[in-house]
């Protein structure tokens, strides 16, 4: 009878130990995550994202993330220069563009993890300021059998006599700001065991900005970036 009042006992106090467990891993206050994402309008990386949640309810977090992205024109074609030795640049690119967004939102959770090796997924929805970073770009020109560093004019540069790009730094003291908005909506799927985890996100994105954003002189300018995106995330819960 002893033994098996002990067996009981200790049965039940095993079960309680892996319900709190339990709980305590799929009921995290705190969530933080950091990522990097492909999008239609970047390169091939689009850019680098932080996320930072805290729980409002049994099923609703509050969302605050920092982007910064890098936006090129749908117009941007790389060539490689005939004086250059394999040098690339972009014929009709005068600016860069790069995107720093801070966002504001709420993250559903439409399926909870079942166990730790399952799979929980969210919905969310964000809104945020968005400030546009325009930066210069230089390219190396051969001029009078010279070479001379200078931003991309097409009324004076031609085609066959462009060396290649020129460092992204030359064109960083003449940074310019361009506010605008951005909203963003997407579903995650969050995986892992423990308190690390990793996630894939996939949405869409909208910049607005509050003017039109001149990259390419030649081509369309724009000023609303809606761009479908897909990002890595890996993070800790607290």
């Amino acid at each position: 009878m002893k033994f098996k009042a002990v067996f009981v006992f200790f049965i039940f106090f095993y079960s309680e130990n892996l319900s709190s467990q339990g709980l305590q891993y799929f009921d995290t206050e705190n969530e933080r995550f950091w990522g990097i994402n492909k999008n239609s309008w970047g390169g091939l990386i689009g850019g680098g994202i932080l996320k930072f949640s805290t729980k409002v309810s049994n099923n609703m977090y509050r969302t605050i993330g920092f982007e910064l992205a890098n936006i090129k024109h749908p117009k941007e074609n790389k060539y490689s220069s005939s004086l250059g030795y394999g040098r690339t640049f972009v014929w009709g690119k005068k600016n860069y563009l790069f995107s720093l967004r801070a966002q504001y939102g709420r993250e559903l959770i439409l399926v909870s993890k079942k166990d730790q090796q399952g799979i929980r997924i969210n919905s969310q929805l964000a809104i945020g300021p968005t400030i546009g970073l325009l930066v210069p770009y230089y390219i190396k020109y051969s001029r009078n059998n010279r070479m001379e560093i200078e931003n991309f004019d097409s009324s004076i540069h031609t085609f066959n006599n462009v060396i290649g790009s020129a460092s992204f730094f030359e064109g960083l003291d003449e940074l310019k700001f361009k506010p605008g908005i951005n909203l963003k909506a997407a579903i995650n799927f969050e995986f892992g065991a423990g308190k690390s985890a990793t996630a894939i996100e996939v949405g869409f994105l909208g910049d607005l900005f509050f003017q039109d954003i001149i990259m390419m002189p030649t081509a369309r300018t724009y000023s609303f970036y809606p761009t479908a995106f897909i990002t890595l995330f890996y993070g800790r819960k607290y």
